[in-house]
């Protein structure tokens, strides 16, 4: 069961993280500062930036595997699906009790509900694109991915 502040956080961040644009720039410089902050900090992770038609940025960092790229592929698969982030989802989850993979739903090959994978929001637009991150515990490759989004220094609140 995930505690009430964690699951307030992360509706609260749902809700906050909506930027005011975003575009292949700066789809580089969030992949570039999550993977650059991973990298100084010894973290063996792949970083992802996407949307529904294409790979923006993708880095496999000292350490990582194959593993982790298929874990970005599944996370940003559902963040896109559900639109909201896979660490929302996956707590929403654990407080209702509900398998997501109960015959008929998500298929386990395309998807994973762990942390770690977070829309891009835009004002006025919706989701554009998904950041992803795969090595760490769910919930730190979630929070280093919010680190991300909030650097860029582009949310509309």
């Amino acid at each position: 069961m995930v505690d009430d502040a964690r699951l307030a956080q992360l509706e609260n961040e749902h809700v906050e993280l909506v930027l005011r644009r975003f575009d292949r720039k700066d789809a580089w410089e969030l992949g570039r500062a999550i993977a650059e902050r991973a990298l100084a900090a010894g973290h063996p992770v792949a970083v992802d930036v996407r949307t529904s038609s294409g790979i923006l940025f993708h880095a496999s960092l000292p350490g990582a595997t194959a593993d982790n790229d298929s874990w970005v592929e599944k996370k940003a698969a559902t963040a896109l699906r559900f639109d909201t982030s896979t660490a929302l989802l996956e707590a929403r989850i654990e407080n209702g009790g509900r398998d997501m993979y109960e015959p008929g739903w998500l298929d386990p090959a395309v998807y994973a509900v762990a942390g770690g994978a977070v829309p891009i929001r835009v004002e006025g637009v919706g989701v554009v694109a998904v950041a992803t991150m795969s090595g760490l515990p769910s919930a730190q490759d979630h929070d280093n991915v919010v680190d991300g989004i909030r650097g860029l220094g582009l949310l509309a609140g």
